[in-house]
């Protein structure tokens, strides 16, 4: 069994999308992210950053008692190793798949959650904040677009690469972007969400 430390943010989605999507049994552990529960010590002593998702596995593969877990791209790299989907064999394929984790990971995910603070919760609107952002995450889906030419795939088949940046598109019209500008990430995006597990997980 594996407690889910989550709330439903883009970053706790891809980790439930996975748990679902592998069909591994978890224990959901919401953190009311308003309420402070981030920084209560019962879940820092899981997620020592104060950051959802984290999770705890009680059955790793060592069999040495439960393990802790925190930061989504860890975490995606973990649970894809313990099950052994959804992140390729192949030494090339598997390198591609960690660029395309870490490229979200370091750059989609923190400039797309710039722009949801400067508009959402920043206590005085900064036009100059909200722009530069919006234009980063601009540039980031052409990558994305661009890397998507041709493929149903981030990298080959369905992987944590996917399950890492789809649900930091989901909110693209917050981001100020429209899909209709990046044809192949609109396929993609399209693609993914038909997915039942995805759909699940988004209901």
């Amino acid at each position: 069994m594996i407690d889910l430390y989550y709330a439903a943010t883009p970053n706790g989605q891809k980790v439930k999308l996975f748990l679902e999507e592998a069909g591994l049994a978890y224990k959901q552990i919401q953190i009311n992210l308003h309420d402070g529960d981030q920084f209560k010590p019962e879940f820092l002593a899981v997620s020592p950053n104060n950051k959802i998702p984290a999770i705890v596995d009680h059955d790793p593969k060592d069999k040495k008692g439960p393990i802790s877990v925190f930061e989504s791209g860890a975490i995606l790299l973990y649970l894809a190793e313990k099950s052994g989907k959804f992140l390729p064999v192949g030494f090339r394929e598997r390198i591609e798949v960690n660029e395309w984790l870490f490229w979200q990971v370091g750059g989609l995910g923190p400039m797309a959650g710039q722009v949801h603070h400067f508009k959402k919760f920043a206590t005085e609107r900064v036009p100059y904040a909200i722009e530069r952002y919006e234009k980063e995450v601009n540039r980031l889906y052409k990558v994305l677009d661009k890397r998507l030419e041709g493929r149903n795939f981030v990298v080959g088949e369905y992987s944590i690469a996917d399950m890492a940046t789809y649900p930091w598109v989901v909110p693209y019209e917050t981001q100020g972007q429209r899909l209709e500008d990046f044809p192949n990430l609109k396929l993609w995006f399209e693609r993914i969400s038909a997915r039942p597990a995805v759909k699940k997980v988004y209901t």
